[in-house]
């Protein structure tokens, strides 16, 4: 049986993981019967947003206590994660990724990615393990891999695929529906609710065919690609 970490980046899509895009990705990894551990960082996150307002709060949050409520509690501080135990990684997207992995949400190209995310990911690139990558993650990895030339999705938001190509990411358009397969670096990327007020069922449908896919090559399986398609 495959074993895959899954990293979160608190919960709630402002401010920390896309709650849906991560329930969708556990959901469809259990369905394949792939043995799954959950981390996250634990530190404050950036800020804490009001998802009613859209308004930043006076308070102050722990990022693996917040992503604890997406795991019902069975979750593993980052720093714990030893990644020569797994077989691939999975990064849901979300604010999160931007805030509390990284600062890409303020810095764009000079961004920094934390330390531990930022060895975990060159860990399962350099020994050839794959890598998934929701919505905003993908800037994850074209941070961490610059000089690797990484293929990616965010879908069409224009700004956001401006900064990845100036950090030497190589971009594909692909729908809400659909992912790309970058076979070079092992990398699985969709763009999930980089569409912002998608449809649910859209959402589901890119997440998990985009999460059975990384389960095909997982299980030594061909990856599946719509005809026409990347």
């Amino acid at each position: 049986m495959s074993k895959v970490c899954v990293i979160l980046s608190g919960a709630g899509h402002l401010d920390g993981a896309e709650l849906r895009e991560s329930l969708f990705t556990l959901l469809t990894l259990d369905q394949r019967n792939i043995s799954v551990e959950v981390f996250a960082p634990d530190k404050d996150q950036h800020h804490v947003i009001n998802h009613i307002t859209g308004e930043e709060m006076p308070e102050k949050r722990n990022v693996l206590i917040e992503a604890a409520r997406v795991t019902r509690g069975k979750i593993n501080p980052l720093d714990d994660l030893v990644a020569e135990n797994f077989d691939a990684l999975v990064i849901p997207g979300g604010f999160g990724v931007a805030k509390n992995l990284s600062d890409f949400a303020f810095n764009g190209t000079t961004a920094k990615v934390d330390k531990k995310v930022n060895e975990v990911i060159l860990h399962f690139h350099a020994t050839q393990k794959p890598i998934c990558a929701l919505c905003i993650s993908p800037a994850l990895l074209a941070l961490t891999l610059q000089g690797k030339e990484p293929e990616v999705t965010v879908g069409n938001d224009e700004d956001t695929i401006k900064i990845l190509e100036e950090l030497g990411a190589n971009h594909f358009k692909k729908s809400i529906t659909d992912f790309h397969f970058d076979e070079k670096n092992r990398l699985f990327t969709t763009a999930a609710y980089m569409y912002g007020t998608g449809k649910l069922a859209n959402v589901y449908e890119g997440v998990s065919k985009t999460i059975n896919a990384f389960c095909d090559f997982l299980e030594g399986k061909e990856v599946k690609i719509e005809k026409g398609k990347n």
